[in-house]
């Protein structure tokens, strides 16, 4: 679908305009795990946020207190504001295609998350003293398209950019003004041009993920491709304004990458790790500039014997070790990125059968790095203990149904989605 800029404008002033009125006659917050999750948000060293994602009775952000130990206490859920939803076709986990829905910013002190269902974003600040307790700043703000998936903060975490994934789709991005909320970027709502639907239709075709390149400098969107068809990088400029260039380079992956879905900067390199549902990973070296794309001469493959769909990814500065997720297999592998960008496995981690992880996150936590995993089917979180380079252990089983359902949240095992984390300074 060719979309002109008058059109999208269009579509922001309209997403604006959406009114979170239903939802106001339900609660806010709802808490969880009475005095226990009391005593543990107290004590927090930081907390981890997902989203509940519902289309009907709206979206919102679940906070778990994390201890010191790096274990997870659920405690909070907040109403975004907004709805969420589900692609097409509207079963399974993993409803939006993506990595990236709710992300965390310890430098902005902030939560952003997607409201897919209303086309909206909204962004909280985090109480210093009890991190798992959120308050919205100003009110959710149009997407500058239709069905948002993913977001992206920049190091200062003052700057928010977003890809939408329906029918209007592409980037638009926003400042962080700690009372107004999100004000628009001027210049930035920047189209795809895809042949897509709102909801998307996916998850081949569907946009994945969008984040800044290592030194704020470039803004990448992920696109999956329609097999045999690759998909591509889509990679903006940002200027000095925080404007995007007019139009955006595409960058294939190299031969065999059918489908990127998340992307980890790789540390110093100029380059990404990409996961991909078609093969495993995708390593895409930017260093001769994003038009060279793997003609820069160390992009490549990963191939993931066994996998099926290989999609969300996380980097661990303590072990220097990449951790991937398979929503089929269950299974985490564990990679290693070397100086010449040459990737190879080297171990994995199952998770238990039809437990479905998809979106996961990295916190260091005192000495020690820590996953946390969304294994979505079995409404469970698994926290692993990433003690060293290729022995990672199990450390937390969490269990998100009982505590939702007591404290009243509605969580639905294919509407959850998410999965991001803040330590405190």
């Amino acid at each position: 679908m060719q979309l002109t800029i008058s059109s999208v404008l269009l579509s922001v002033l309209l997403a604006s305009a959406v009114s979170a009125a239903p939802l106001e006659a339900r609660k806010n917050k709802m808490q969880m795990n009475g005095n226990a999750g009391k005593a543990a948000a107290k004590s927090a060293v930081g907390a981890a946020y997902f989203i509940t994602n519902e289309p009907e009775v709206g979206n919102f952000v679940v906070a778990a207190a994390i201890g010191s130990d790096g274990k997870l206490t659920l405690r909070q859920a907040t109403s975004s504001g907004g709805l969420g939803s589900h692609g097409a076709p509207g079963t399974g986990p993993d409803p939006l295609f993506t990595q990236g829905a709710v992300k965390a910013s310890a430098a902005g002190n902030i939560v952003a998350t997607v409201n897919a269902g209303s086309n909206t974003l909204s962004v909280f600040n985090i109480d210093p003293q009890d991190p798992t307790n959120l308050e919205m700043i100003g009110k959710p703000v149009g997407s500058g398209g239709e069905f948002p998936v993913s977001l992206a903060i920049n190091k200062a975490g003052n700057s928010i950019c977003t890809v939408n994934g329906g029918a209007i789709n592409g980037v638009a991005c926003f400042s962080v003004d700690k009372t107004k909320g999100l004000i628009p970027i001027a210049n930035t709502v920047r189209s795809l041009k895809l042949n897509q639907t709102t909801p998307a239709t996916g998850p081949a075709g569907s946009v994945s993920h969008v984040i800044f390149s290592e030194d704020n400098k470039q803004l990448i969107a992920s696109v999956k491709g329609v097999p045999p068809t690759p998909g591509i990088f889509a990679v903006w400029d940002i200027a000095a304004d925080g404007s995007l260039s007019e139009d955006f380079k595409a960058v294939q992956p190299a031969k065999g990458g059918l489908l990127p879905f998340s992307m980890t900067v790789i540390p110093g390199k100029n380059s990404i790790l990409a996961t991909d549902a078609g093969l495993g990973v995708d390593i895409v070296d930017f260093s001769n500039g994003a038009a060279a794309g793997v003609a820069a001469g160390k992009s490549s493959g990963l191939a993931i014997d066994g996998q099926s769909a290989t999609c969300w990814s996380s980097f661990s500065p303590k072990t220097g070790n990449f951790y991937v997720t398979d929503i089929g297999t269950s299974q985490i592998t564990e990679i290693n990125v070397d100086d010449n960008l040459k990737p190879s496995i080297v171990t994995q981690y199952a998770q238990g059968a039809g437990t479905a992880t998809i979106d996961n996150d990295i916190a260091t936590v005192g000495q020690n790095d820590i996953m946390y995993v969304l294994a979505a089917n079995a409404t469970q979180v698994k926290v692993l203990s990433l003690n060293a380079p290729g022995k990672a252990t199990a450390l937390q089983t969490l269990d998100i149904a009982g505590p939702a359902k007591a404290a009243g949240l509605t969580v639905n095992a294919a509407n959850l989605q998410g999965m991001t984390s803040f330590i405190k300074k």
